[in-house]
C-alpha cells in the first residue's frame, strides 16, 4: 500500500512487534506478539493497548498434556474478501528462535474486528526451509490470494491459494521477485514495524475505545431539583461521561448549609462529585485480596505474606474506605488444625443461601500438597471471632473422594451463584507424572455443602499464550463478575513476579457454563505492568459491589520493582461493550476541574 493514497473515512493501522527488554519489564514472550498503532494522517502513530501485544500464538500440546510455549514474529496484517481480516506470521519458539514444527509453514489467524482472533492453524507452503519474512494480498484478476515469502538464505517464493480457509488448496512454491515493506518511521518504544493497512473510521474508533483507557470529559447533573428533605437531595446522582461515550453514576457531596428544610422555596446549592480516594497500596504484604459485604458490614481478607502465609486476618468496617485503617483480627493460623499446618493461601468470602463461607487453600506440609478448603461461619457467628468459624473442610468430588489426589494440587477456588445453581472455579496443577502447569476448571457444588462437587470438573482454560506462561505455565486466581449481559471471569497468569497479569474469560448469560465452548478467552490480558505506572505484576483480583452499586476491584501488585506483593483497590469501569476496565485510575475516573457542580433546589 502507498501511504499517501488515503481513502475517505479511513484510518491507518500499523502492526508491529517489539524488541524484548529485561525479563521483568518486557520479556520475549510478550515482545514476540502482534501490536497495533493507529493514525489519521499516516505520520504520527499512537500505540494501542499500552504498547502491549494484542495477538499471541497458542502453545502446542505434547502427548503427556504438557504445553510448548510459542511466539510469533513478522506478522503481516491484511484484509480478506469477506470483510474480515487475516494475519500471517512466522511461528517461533517462545524466545523467538526457529520452531522445527513450523518449518516451511506460516501461522494464519482471522479476525472480524481486530480485537478477537481465531488461530486457523499452519499453512504448509511446501518448502522444507525456515521462513524469514512473509506477505499476502488478494489478486482480484485471479480471484486468489498470493502468499509471498522469503527463506533464511534470502530466496523468495510465492504460493497461490483460492481459499485461505481451505489449506489443502495451496499451490507448490514458485520462485518470486524480492519484496519489501513500506518504510514506516514511528517513535514508539521498542517498535519493530511491519505493515500498514487502511481501515474504516468506525473500526478504528472501536479499536481506540477498546484499547485505550477512557478519561472523564464531562459531568452532568440536574440544574433543578425538587426535594422535601436532605435524603431526597442526597439521592441525586451525577452522570460522568467519558471519552469513549461510556458513563458512570456518581454521588454528590452537597453543601446544604444554605437550605432551610423547614421553609419551602428555592435555594442555590453547590456540591462536589463524590469519589472515594485510595492511596495504593492499601495493605502491605497482603496478596490475593478479597472484600465481602455481609449483614451491612464490609470485610477484608488476604494472603498474609508478612508471616510467610501462616495466618489469615480479617478487617471489619462500615464502608470500604474505612477498611484501610481497620483493625486486623486473626481467624485462622497453621497451629489450629493438623491438616492445615502450612501455607494458607487466597482466602475469599462467599455467601451461599444466606450463609457466609471462606474458600481458601491450605496444606499439612509443603506446596505440592496444597488443596482447596471451605470453612463456614456458624449460625449467628461474628466473622471477626475465630471461634465462630467451623473447621475448614477439604473439597471433595461428587463421589466423596478428594477433589485431587497426590498427583497434584488445587487452589484459588472461587464460587458464585447463577440461575439457582452454585458453581466453583479453581486452579488445578498436575505434578505427577509430569508438571502440566496450572489449569482452570469449573463444576457445580451442593448449595448446602459447597465443599462437595455435584458434577464432574470441566476444563475451561490453560496457559496457552505467552503472557500466561511467562516464566511458568499458570492460570490461577479466578473470580466471577456477573453483569446484565455477560458472565466474566478474570484470572491471573504467569509467575507471581513483576510479569504477573490478568486475563479474561466471558460467557453469555444463557450459556451452559459446563460446556467449555461457552467460554471465550481474550487473546491478550486486560491488566498488566504496563497499564498503571508504578504497579508491577497486578493480578489475583476480586470484586465487590458497594451499597451505591459501584463495583470495586481488589487486587495485588508490586508497587515498585522488587517491592512486596501488596493490595490495591480501584473502581471497575465498563467499556463500550460492557467489558470490565481495570486500569481506570482516579484522575481518569473523575476530572478534578469538573467535580464542582451546582443546582437550584426547590424545597416543598
Amino acid at each position: 500500500m502507498i501511504l499517501s493514497e488515503m481513502k475517505q473515512d479511513a484510518y491507518y493501522l500499523l502492526c508491529y512487534t517489539r524488541l524484548p527488554m529485561d525479563e521483568k519489564i518486557y520479556a520475549p514472550k510478550l515482545a514476540h506478539s502482534m501490536h497495533l498503532a493507529y493514525c489519521e494522517d499516516g505520520k504520527k502513530y499512537q500505540e494501542l493497548n499500552h504498547n502491549s501485544g494484542v495477538l499471541f500464538a497458542k502453545a502446542t500440546e505434547n502427548p503427556d498434556g504438557t504445553l510448548n510455549a510459542k511466539s510469533l514474529m513478522k506478522p503481516f496484517l491484511f484484509q480478506l474478501t469477506d470483510n474480515m481480516f487475516g494475519v500471517l506470521a512466522i511461528r517461533t519458539e517462545a524466545d523467538g528462535t526457529e520452531d522445527a514444527s513450523s518449518k516451511g509453514c506460516a501461522l494464519f489467524f482471522t479476525s472480524t474486528d481486530l480485537l478477537h482472533y481465531k488461530e486457523a492453524g499452519l499453512i504448509d507452503l511446501k518448502g522444507d526451509v525456515y521462513l524469514s519474512d512473509i506477505t499476502c494480498f488478494y489478486d482480484s484478476a485471479q480471484k486468489k490470494y498470493i502468499i509471498k515469502w522469503c527463506d533464511t538464505d534470502g530466496n523468495y517464493y510465492q504460493n497461490v491459494i483460492k481459499d485461505l480457509m481451505d489449506l489443502s488448496e495451496v499451490s507448490e512454491p514458485e520462485k518470486a521477485a524480492a519484496f519489501s515493506l513500506d518504510n514506516v518511521t514511528v517513535d514508539i518504544e521498542g517498535m519493530l514495524p511491519r505493515n500498514v493497512i487502511q481501515i474504516h473510521k468506525d473500526i478504528a474508533h472501536r479499536l481506540i475505545c477498546k484499547l485505550t483507557v477512557p478519561v472523564n470529559i464531562k459531568i452532568e447533573v440536574p440544574t433543578e431539583i425538587v426535594a422535601a428533605s436532605k435524603s431526597d437531595l442526597e439521592q441525586v446522582r451525577a452522570k460522568a461521561i467519558y471519552s469513549d461515550g461510556t458513563t458512570a453514576s456518581k454521588g454528590i457531596d452537597w453543601d446544604q448549609s444554605g437550605i432551610d428544610w423547614a421553609k419551602p422555596g428555592s435555594y442555590k446549592v453547590t456540591g462536589t462529585v463524590h469519589q472515594d480516594h485510595y492511596v495504593n497500596p492499601i495493605a502491605i504484604n497482603r496478596a490475593d485480596p478479597c472484600i465481602g459485604l455481609w449483614q451491612g458490614k464490609y470485610y477484608f481478607i488476604a494472603t498474609n505474606d508478612a508471616d510467610n502465609n501462616h495466618s489469615l486476618y480479617i478487617r471489619e468496617a462500615d464502608n470500604i474506605p474505612d477498611l484501610v485503617q481497620a483493625k486486623e483480627t486473626k481467624i485462622l493460623d497453621t497451629t489450629m488444625y493438623e491438616h492445615l499446618g502450612n501455607l494458607l493461601w487466597a482466602p475469599e468470602f462467599h455467601i451461599i443461601k444466606d450463609q457466609l463461607y471462606i474458600f481458601h487453600a491450605g496444606t499439612p506440609g509443603e506446596f505440592h500438597k496444597e488443596q482447596s478448603h471451605v470453612m463456614k461461619l456458624k449460625n449467628g457467628g461474628n466473622p471477626v471471632k475465630a471461634e465462630d468459624w467451623c473447621m475448614p473442610v477439604r473439597v471433595i468430588k461428587k463421589d466423596g473422594s478428594y477433589l485431587y489426589d497426590e498427583a497434584g494440587i488445587t487452589l484459588d477456588m472461587t464460587c458464585f451463584e447463577y440461575e439457582e445453581n452454585v458453581y466453583v472455579i479453581w486452579a488445578q496443577r498436575q505434578f505427577k507424572p509430569v508438571d502440566q502447569g496450572s489449569w482452570l476448571y469449573i463444576a457445580k457444588v451442593d448449595p448446602e455443602k459447597p465443599w462437595q462437587l455435584i458434577t464432574d470438573p470441566v476444563l475451561i482454560s490453560r496457559p496457552e499464550y505467552g503472557w500466561a506462561n511467562n516464566h511458568v505455565f499458570v492460570d490461577e486466581g479466578p473470580f466471577c463478575l456477573i453483569t446484565d449481559t455477560k458472565l466474566f471471569v478474570t484470572f491471573a497468569s504467569a509467575l507471581v513476579d513483576e510479569t504477573y497479569t490478568v486475563g479474561l474469560l466471558s460467557a453469555e448469560r444463557d450459556a451452559d457454563l459446563l460446556n467449555p465452548e461457552s467460554w471465550i478467552k481474550e487473546n491478550y490480558p486486560i491488566l498488566t505492568s504496563r497499564c498503571v505506572p508504578g504497579e508491577y505484576g497486578p493480578g489475583h483480583n476480586s470484586y465487590v459491589t458497594d451499597e451505591d452499586g459501584t463495583v470495586w476491584n481488589a487486587y495485588h501488585a508490586r508497587f515498585g520493582i522488587n517491592e512486596p506483593r501488596s493490595s490495591g483497590i480501584r473502581r471497575v469501569h465498563f467499556d463500550i461493550d460492557g467489558y470490565p476496565v481495570l486500569d481506570l485510575t482516579e484522575e481518569k475516573d473523575l476530572a478534578r476541574e469538573l467535580a464542582k457542580v451546582s443546582a437550584t433546589v426547590y424545597v416543598l
